[in-house]
């Protein structure tokens, strides 16, 4: 996909902030550092575009990202951040869950799992919660450069395993830092985006 355009538009701390305007939306959900950023920035072809962090926990509230003024990246808080408090977690948790619950209508969902340290107990209990809502979901496998080739057909069949993904849903490898599976990741929001443009322009 050509991008011509994308900015930042808006952090929501809370639901009252989330954006409506109806536009389909591609919402990016993983582990605190898993790479949410860096894979958005690559995708965009906008280098700093959405702020990465070596920090985990960086993201705190539900970044939107207006692309090609037709369609919103929308970046979530990470799970898993052991060092914020109870507090901060609960905080987080509920805005995620709001934003989840009032979107899924217009949303495609990304779940990213570090493919080198494969699927984590909470990336299992991430993916189980996601498909009880009824998400459409791709998963794609970050950091996959950091595998050796040889070793990762057995990665991506454990993170299947893990989860226990069926074949009608994708498992994409992906890299920020060489490029890896960014087309075939576009590939599979692609038919979401135009089929929701389709049927918004018919409204």
């Amino acid at each position: 996909m050509k991008i011509e355009t994308a900015e930042f538009a808006r952090s929501a701390h809370t639901s009252g902030d989330f954006l409506r305007d109806g536009r389909p939306e591609v919402a990016f959900v993983g582990r605190s550092n898993v790479g949410k950023s860096s894979v958005m920035n690559r995708l965009l072809a906008r280098k700093g575009l959405a702020k990465t962090s070596s920090t985990p926990g960086r993201t705190r509230a539900v970044n939107y990202f207006l692309i090609n003024r037709r369609f919103w990246f929308v970046d979530l808080p990470g799970y898993g951040y052991a060092k914020a408090g109870k507090e901060d977690r609960r905080e987080w948790a509920a805005l995620v869950e709001a934003y989840l619950r009032e979107a899924l209508p217009r949303m495609r969902l990304v779940l990213l799992i570090d493919a080198k340290v494969g699927a984590t107990p909470l990336d299992v209990r991430a993916y189980e919660y996601l498909t009880g809502l009824g998400a459409t979901l791709t998963v794609a496998a970050t950091k996959i450069d950091r595998v050796p080739r040889g070793k990762r057909p057995g990665a991506l069949r454990d993170i299947r395993g893990a989860l226990g993904l069926g074949c009608e849903t994708p498992l994409i490898p992906v890299s920020a830092h060489s490029g890896e599976g960014m087309k075939e990741l576009w590939g599979s929001l692609s038919p979401h985006l135009e089929a929701s443009a389709s049927a918004r322009a018919r409204e």
